[in-house]
């Protein structure tokens, strides 16, 4: 049992490694650039003048599926939740600072895991949680421990929003509503979508 229950995650381990390496090169070939890693995202409501409105990330939507009320302004909006052929459930969305002044990111949003803050600030204590199946998943790790989630963010400016993505093992089939949960706000309802 032990080694198939070992072969089963060294398995899923790679399929997750995989499909990180395919988003950041997506992520990659979207950015428009580089070299500029300290300035974060500037809000998508800054538009010109007589402009057309933002266009959203592709597979988003305009309307949010949920928008979460954190603690100094912060407010996570989510946009997707996914369901991927692999077997994840991937959460896209931005994190916005509505605050007055500049905000040093809670390091409550990277959870309480050793392993996981080894790795910096990140979303890794998000979960969700399947209130009919009683489960709780959490965000899932690549072979070396670093959670398959938006990294590497400390503070956001006033009016700064940070696109930002977290990767779930996906609940069965037959689930399509799970509760978002993450550290300083709170849960939130989410239909995923196929």
């Amino acid at each position: 049992m032990s080694m198939r229950f070992t072969g089963w995650r060294t398995a899923r381990g790679v399929a997750a490694l995989s499909v990180a390496a395919v988003l950041a090169v997506g992520a990659a070939g979207c950015g428009g650039g580089g070299g500029d890693d300290k300035k974060p995202h500037t809000s998508a409501s800054a538009t010109k003048p007589g402009g057309s409105n933002p266009s959203t990330q592709e597979g988003q939507s305009d309307d949010p599926l949920a928008e979460l009320k954190g603690s100094d302004g912060l407010t996570l909006q989510i946009t997707t939740a996914k369901r991927d052929s692999g077997g994840f459930v991937t959460v896209n969305g931005n994190l916005r600072n509505d605050g007055p002044k500049d905000l040093v990111i809670p390091s409550a949003l990277s959870g309480d895991e050793t392993e996981i803050i080894r790795n910096g600030r990140s979303l890794g204590g998000a979960t969700l949680v399947d209130p009919k199946g009683k489960k709780r998943y959490y965000v899932l790790r690549d072979t070396d421990g670093r959670p398959l989630t938006t990294t590497g963010f400390s503070a956001l400016k006033s009016g700064a929003t940070l696109a930002v993505f977290m990767q779930f093992p996906a609940p069965p089939e037959s689930t399509s509503e799970v509760d978002f949960q993450l550290p300083t706000f709170p849960t939130a309802p989410l239909k995923i979508s196929d």
